[in-house]
């Protein structure tokens, strides 16, 4: 059974259950609900919630494990050897997915029979005209072995899967079945509800966290890998990032780190001054109508896709730039060679971090008590002198959390700075040049067929975790400042 059919046939007897343990609740108290120990309420979510929680969970774990196990037990039937030189096990075994779907497909148009399909009867060249006909191409590279496992990579999906539906039934009809006994007027439906909502709660709460543990130790491991096979010592001390596939490169991160400095620097540059002034006017100058309409208006930058902002930066700002500092610019200075650039780049991330600060710096402003303006006011300051003197010295500590935030947020893009500021790792202090960044390094080096045993790839996930720890850095440290130098009023 497809798996969504499946969820929805537990829904629709999860559903079922809630209603007939409601019937049944009110039936077994004579039709008084009163008698009740609970609501008939809780007695029919008691009855979803056995029914649809743990076959969903079991068919969530199933349809994660499925495929790992699965692919496993194909790649065992692959003879040793038979990966060609130059490809790997992952590029045959997408060849051994390809060519099980095609049997499928060819089963479902009648173009082949099940047991031709099963087990694959008809001659290589017969099973190459047939998948052909329903739009699998197969390559001179498709050999019989790789049609071999094809066959058990589909038969041991499909037994995967007829396990799954029964397992998944079973244990949505034994719930429904358990949960419609147990109703009585005695029963303590409402606290086995409560008690099962709030394990759910802490189960979200934990899957955020393992989430992120998950992401982490993927990138710690990988790490390992990669620093087995390059040198520690080139990675952070070196000066040059040369990455090639003849055992020679140089993988040094102090380039990337650099331009990735650079870059979110100006961009800072462009949005704090532009944020700030946006959130002391909309909160302490423009009236009712003004904010509410401009507020809104200002945050839809927040919301723009960032590759939008890359187009924007590759076709208006960055040729703006070179027509002014470029060789035939207006300027005629020639020192920028082309549009893409480090001023290209950051000041069209400032142009998207105006939102950040804005919106996190007025809600702050917002936060500093009104008796505060009222007291200095009364005291012979004119508003603007109440702003520098009282609201913004207040006010400073988050202000400075929120720009530390939008630095973590500089320091993490990559749409902006691949279309943007180039693909140059070097050392430069010139704003009109080509640099790259950290994330840019990380497309890079997992774009196409990488081999995840070489090091030029594995530098990828270096490259991460030192990202990762340096907007965690950030991160922790914003909220340090925020906490040890905010007001506390009442």
């Amino acid at each position: 059974m497809p798996v969504l059919w499946l969820v929805l046939a537990v829904i629709a007897l999860a559903l079922a259950g809630y209603l007939l343990g409601r019937l049944r609740a009110v039936s077994s108290a004579g039709g008084d609900a009163r008698l009740l120990h609970s609501r008939p309420n809780y007695h029919g979510a008691n009855v979803l919630l056995f029914t649809a929680i743990p076959s969903l969970m079991v068919l969530v774990v199933w349809m994660i494990a499925q495929p790992l196990l699965v692919n496993n037990a194909t790649e065992n039937k692959i003879p040793d050897g038979f990966v060609a030189q130059g490809s790997s096990l992952d590029l045959v075994m997408s060849d051994v997915r390809r060519v099980a779907e095609g049997l499928d497909m060819a089963v479902a148009q009648g173009v082949m029979s099940k047991s031709e399909a099963r087990d694959l009867r008809a001659g290589f060249s017969d099973i190459r005209s047939r998948l052909g006909a329903v739009g699998v191409a197969l390559g001179s590279e498709v050999q019989p072995e790789i049609l071999n496992a094809a066959q058990t990579y589909r038969t041991l999906s499909k037994t995967a899967n007829l396990w799954m539906t029964l397992m998944v039934a079973a244990l949505a009809i034994g719930g429904f079945i358990y949960a419609m006994v147990r109703i009585s007027p005695e029963f303590r439906a409402r606290n086995v509800v409560e008690k099962a909502v709030l394990a759910m709660l802490i189960g979200a709460a934990s899957l955020a966290i393992l989430t992120t543990v998950g992401i982490v130790l993927s990138m710690v491991f990988e790490t390992k890998n990669f620093f087995g096979l390059h040198s520690w010592s080139d990675f952070f001390l070196g000066s040059t990032w040369a990455p090639n596939f003849r055992g020679d490169s140089e993988l040094s991160i102090l380039p990337l780190l650099w331009g990735t400095i650079y870059i979110s620097l100006i961009a800072l540059f462009v949005a704090v001054p532009i944020g700030l002034f946006a959130a002391i006017y909309l909160s302490e100058y423009a009236g009712s109508k003004t904010r509410a309409f401009a507020k809104p208006l200002l945050e839809i930058l927040a919301g723009i896709p960032t590759i939008v902002y890359g187009l924007f930066a590759l076709v208006t700002v960055g040729p703006t730039l070179l027509s002014l500092f470029g060789d035939s610019g207006t300027l005629g200075l020639g020192w920028m060679k082309g549009a893409t650039s480090v001023l290209t780049a950051g000041v069209v991330m400032g142009v998207m971090l105006i939102p950040f600060v804005s919106s996190l710096s007025d809600d702050i402003i917002n936060a500093v008590p009104q008796s505060m303006r009222d007291g200095s006011l009364g005291l012979g300051a004119t508003q603007s002198e109440t702003i520098r003197q009282v609201v913004l010295p207040a006010a400073l500590p988050g202000i400075v959390g929120a720009i530390l935030l939008a630095a973590s947020r500089a320091i993490g893009e990559t749409m902006i700075v691949v279309m943007g500021a180039g693909a140059i790792a070097k050392f430069s202090l010139n704003p009109l040049e080509s640099m790259t960044t950290i994330t840019t390094r990380i497309v890079s080096q997992l774009t196409g067929d990488g081999d995840f045993s070489s090091p030029e790839t594995l530098v990828a996930f270096a490259l991460g975790l030192s990202l990762f720890v340096l907007t965690l850095g950030l991160n922790i440290f914003a909220l340090y400042i925020v906490r040890k130098y905010r007001e506390q009023y009442e």
